[in-house]
């Protein structure tokens, strides 16, 4: 990606005009299924991690975060020692997902797609990857995380089969001293905590 990203880093695409937006700026907007700009599903490789990913992964991670470490279930993840998919389009790195085991569950500490690449089916790519690779280790479910303002991943996620599980309220706000304001200008406040089934 570019290497002259703008501050705060753009989260997002506008759908009508191409230009890239940071979190606060986002919207939504409803439209019926023929009029979703940026539909076309992108070809997709999904594998794991390897040692030539390493700087591609700290990148999005510094750029969608600011660094490596993610907060989620009440726990810190450095995502380099977290197991990693990435999603590769025509060869690019357009995607990441770090996955960690929580409490009998596979846990999604992060899911980050450039935003060139969303709405192209690469978040659902790397997600059917981690439910594949949650069947195949016979584990009961797979969880994700949230925040409140985090309105299209709570969209994203239900639509994959995943229904709210529990709340931590106030957990975010405590964490950061104040309830920042995040998408859309939402104060974060809360973790929403996600969960769909795998093996029954």
């Amino acid at each position: 990606m570019d290497d002259e990203l703008s501050v705060p880093y753009p989260h997002y695409r506008c759908g009508e005009c191409g230009l890239d937006l940071p979190l606060t700026e986002a919207r939504l907007t409803i439209t019926c299924e023929d009029h979703q700009p940026g539909r076309d599903d992108a070809v997709t490789e999904v594998r794991p991690a390897e040692a030539r990913d390493r700087h591609d992964i700290e990148d999005i991670c510094d750029q969608a975060l600011g660094e490596t470490d993610v907060d989620a279930f009440g726990r810190t993840f450095d995502v380099l020692g977290q197991e990693n998919l990435v999603a590769l389009v025509d060869g690019t790195f357009a995607g990441v997902m770090s996955l960690a085991m929580d409490r009998g569950d596979l846990g999604i500490v992060l899911l980050s797609v450039y935003p060139a690449f969303q709405g192209h089916g690469v978040g659902s790519a790397l997600l059917e990857a981690a439910v594949s690779q949650a069947a195949s280790k016979r584990l009961p479910g797979l969880k994700v995380s949230i925040s409140n303002d985090d309105v299209p991943s709570f969209s994203f996620y239900q639509r994959h089969g995943f229904v709210i599980e529990e709340v931590a309220r106030g957990l975010l706000a405590d964490r950061f001293g104040s309830a920042e304001p995040g998408f859309s200008g939402i104060p974060v406040r809360d973790e929403i905590r996600l969960r769909r089934p795998v093996c029954g």
